[in-house]
């Protein structure tokens, strides 16, 4: 099976790429490539990458793949802030116009990567694919409306399908330590002090990125009757946790390691527990994810060891993408629309 990966150089999009070649599968990569000089841990891979931005995608590019699997964006709420014009014209209207140039061209199955950040502030727990959206950033908010849209598009030849993913971690080439569980790991190791930011009192659901790739894999070869244009909370029961219970975990992996308070620290007002009962139940001959936090903590604590990681690397641009990003606009290499300014794709 022929298949698109957009957003493959990122931090899923690397992994992800990895799994599906050691399964046979014929894979073509398209990335604007913002941040690919990140080489946390070796990273090899060969294979066919069409350097283009998602808003210039054509038909010619999209030809000839029976699936996509779309994580081209703009990640992660404080990135999603920079410019949130931008990020609904990346994110979502990008987003739907690629939908619409796959289903043109024949493409038959259309993996859209979505967020449980659409759940915002979740008035309960457990909260399932009914669940009442409450977008609080501009991240959240194109996820939202980028299923709206795609959902409209569905035909007997076009099946796309949602995957709300929880909260990623775990180790990538293309490592972020703007995520909550590498980022208290990256805290413990380089300062001892695992630092929380808010209170931690608020919930989110973790998954590996090797268990979210499974769940693309598997609606690669579902049939197309469990998946057609339905959405999926991905992620492993029992995994919902409170931040400060997080941090709680660390510490027992991180040797040396305390738990720390920043001043100032109020609740986050994203909190949202999530069910992850669907996915299971619909999809569990296919999806079998098999890691835990606890494994997580311990591939990057393992990590950060080998490459002897310093504070001033975890917390700058090379790992934190809205740093990354604003580093590459101060360069004047990219233009006040995120284009790369002397090459579209340098």
């Amino acid at each position: 099976m022929r298949i698109l990966v957009t957003g493959s150089e990122g931090y899923i999009g690397t992994v992800l790429v990895a799994m599906l070649m050691e399964r046979g599968y014929d894979v073509t990569g398209l990335d604007t490539c913002y941040l690919a000089y990140r080489r946390f841990v070796p990273h090899a891979q060969a294979y066919r990458l069409i350097k283009k931005d998602v808003r210039d995608v054509d038909v010619a590019d999209l030809e000839g793949f029976e699936a996509i699997i779309h994580l081209a964006a703009l990640s992660n709420d404080p990135t999603g802030e920079l410019q949130p014009v931008l990020t609904d014209a990346i994110n979502h209207k990008a987003s739907v116009r690629l939908a619409k140039l796959a289903r043109s061209v024949g493409v038959k199955r259309f993996i859209f990567s979505s967020s449980c950040s659409i759940y915002g502030a979740g008035q309960t727990k457990c909260l399932d694919e009914n669940a009442a959206f409450r977008p609080l950033t501009a991240y959240a908010r194109s996820k939202v409306d980028t299923e709206a849209d795609i959902h409209k598009l569905a035909s007997p030849e076009f099946s796309p399908v949602y995957l709300r993913n929880g909260t990623a971690y775990g180790l990538s080439a293309r490592m972020r330590f703007d995520l909550v569980l590498n980022n208290l790991t990256g805290w413990g190791y380089t300062t001892g002090k695992v630092t929380l930011l808010s209170d931690g009192t608020a919930w989110r659901p973790l998954v590996h990125i090797r268990d979210i790739s499974l769940a693309m894999i598997a609606c690669l070869e579902a049939p197309r009757e469990l998946i057609h244009n339905q959405a999926f909370n991905v992620g492993v029961p029992n995994a919902n946790y409170q931040i400060r219970t997080v941090s709680e975990e660390v510490v027992k992996v991180v040797v040396g390691s305390v738990v720390s308070f920043a001043q100032g620290g109020e609740a986050d007002t994203r909190n949202y527990n999530v069910s992850f009962d669907k996915i299971h139940s619909v999809l569990g001959d296919y999806f079998k994810p098999t890691w835990g936090i606890k494994q997580g903590i311990e591939e990057i604590y393992h990590a950060c060891q080998v490459a002897k990681l310093d504070y001033e690397t975890f917390n700058g641009p090379e790992y934190v993408t809205i740093k990354g990003l604003k580093k590459l606009i101060n360069e004047n290499k990219l233009d006040d629309q995120l284009y790369w300014k002397e090459s579209r794709y340098v």
